[in-house]
């Protein structure tokens, strides 16, 4: 991962100082951030700076401004979480944040399922290659050793999440794969340097890319869901009542 732009910028970063905080969970949404004139003792710098640097995680939705009450974090729904700053902030601080995981891992639940159903229906050839080749990366890495194993095991797993968004064969699910791809990242590497039993994980996977192979979209679906509930496991998150598809009445297939 490239240096962050606190570590290359000319000046210290103000902006970069509170996204780390806020998506670290050390302001929670509704917490005041400290005043300007106080973030300008701190770093040395004139109040235009630190509020020219206030100004962009206002813009991302992040943070508002009171009048006469200062400046607070606002509520998760309100921050502009496709923005790809935002996304990159999220990948780079929200780590030992379980808010924020919990969020992003229901998403996924939501989501995921059914992007696989339909890519069990959709996916071309060169989409199942695809898949099946982000598996196979995952498989090779994770029995390889050396430093970089793990974080090349990760990019595989990604790859391989992507690749079935792909095979939905629609252009939204594609962009947004790609969109949401760092925060997606977040999840999949911490669950798996975490995860106890990364075997059974493999097989989850091995299971939903053969539900799509084989064009099954029920079983896709819920394949899918078993994988997240791994995720969700490894991570040690509750994701919620209304989560998992438990409940769904899945249609017939095609």
């Amino acid at each position: 991962m490239p240096p962050s732009p606190a570590t290359t910028s000319k000046r210290p970063s103000v902006t970069e100082y509170l996204a780390e905080a806020i998506f670290s969970g050390r302001y929670q949404p509704g917490d005041l951030v400290p005043r300007e004139v106080d973030l300008s003792a701190q770093f040395s710098l004139n109040r235009s700076a630190v509020r020219s640097d206030i100004r962009q995680l206002v813009d991302a939705g992040i943070i508002e401004r009171i009048s006469g009450h200062g400046t607070r974090v606002r509520d998760f729904d309100a921050w502009n979480i496709l923005d790809p700053q935002v996304t990159d902030w999220m990948t780079r601080y929200a780590a030992p944040n379980p808010d924020i995981q919990r969020e992003i891992l229901a998403f996924r639940l939501d989501v995921e399922p059914w992007v696989a159903m339909t890519a069990a229906r959709r996916a071309t050839a060169r989409d199942l290659v695809a898949i099946e080749e982000a598996f196979e990366g995952m498989e090779r890495e994770m029995y390889a050793a050396g430093s970089n194993a793990r974080r090349l095991h990760s990019d595989h797993d990604i790859a391989f999440h992507v690749a079935i968004f792909k095979a939905t064969r629609n252009i939204v699910w594609s962009q947004l794969s790609h969109i949401l791809r760092p925060s997606i990242y977040l999840l999949i590497e911490m669950s798996n340097e975490s995860s106890t039993d990364p075997e059974a994980s493999l097989e989850r996977h091995r299971e939903l890319m053969e539900a799509i192979r084989a064009r099954q979209p029920q079983t896709a679906f819920r394949a899918a869901e078993a994988v997240l509930a791994g995720t969700a496991e490894a991570l040690g998150l509750q994701p919620g009542d209304a989560i998992l598809g438990s409940g769904v009445e899945l249609p017939p297939s095609a």
